[in-house]
């Protein structure tokens, strides 16, 4: 009598009334469609990797920027920037590396609630007491590393879309809260990711305008900040310019 045909997937399910032979057979066809479904993808893994290089690498270009930042926090301010291009690590993804400052005053929300905060713990029989702290301003310094996708738009123009990380050095100062652990509190460093978005557009052979703008999350603050700037080239933005 004639064995029936069963799919693979029946067989690995009824290891038992197939009998042993059927049951290796069925284990022995799901390995190898596992493996013929795996390879492909680490063959296709392998070939993304394979076109990264340090060959191109070097400093290409070096930039000053400047333009506003917003906060969730802070007040909106004025913040200036240096970025440096350090050429391209694999097809049309660059390195760049940089930093921004920046200096900012609490929102009154921040302050209104650390003033409840303390309102909340102090002794107060009659109910009167009053908290002013005044202001506190947070400095911010950060250093960072992007990996930006660049996409060319015409022979003089490149879109790029960027992803990164970001080390924030904080410094926190007020007349309140100097020399207090609440000044120890906001001086501190943190780590954030980073995205960005911008043009670059190269006015002449050497030099580039950017219009960048730039997202960074910390576990602290989250800011957004819309810069413009100039690139002095030493390399083409790409290799084959």
């Amino acid at each position: 009598m004639p064995v029936p045909r069963t799919s693979v997937a029946q067989a690995l399910t009824r290891p038992v009334a197939l009998g042993k032979h059927w049951s290796s057979s069925a284990l022995a066809v799901a390995f190898m469609t596992c493996a013929l479904s795996v390879v492909p993808g680490t063959l296709c893994a392998q070939g993304f990797l394979e076109q990264f290089s340090y060959d191109d690498l070097g400093f290409s270009a070096v930039g000053l920027e400047a333009g506003i930042v917003w906060s969730d926090r802070l007040t909106t301010e004025w913040s200036g920037g240096l970025r440096m291009d350090y050429g391209m690590i694999a097809p049309r993804i660059r390195v760049l590396v940089g930093g921004s400052y920046f200096k900012a005053v609490l929102n009154q929300d921040e302050i209104d609630e650390f003033e409840e905060s303390i309102l909340r713990v102090i002794d107060d029989p009659t109910g009167d007491a009053t908290i002013d702290i005044g202001e506190i301003t947070w400095a911010d310094l950060q250093l960072n590393t992007d990996l930006q996708y660049l996409v060319p738009a015409g022979p003089r123009y490149f879109f790029y879309f960027g992803l990164g990380m970001a080390a924030h050095i904080r410094n926190g100062s007020g007349a309140a809260i100097d020399g207090t652990f609440v000044e120890d509190a906001l001086s501190t460093i943190t780590a954030a990711a980073v995205g960005s978005i911008g043009v670059e557009i190269a006015a002449a052979e050497q030099l580039h305008l950017v219009l960048d703008t730039r997202g960074s999350l910390s576990s602290e603050l989250r800011t957004l900040s819309v810069r413009l700037g100039a690139m002095y080239r030493i390399r083409p933005l790409l290799p084959d310019e």
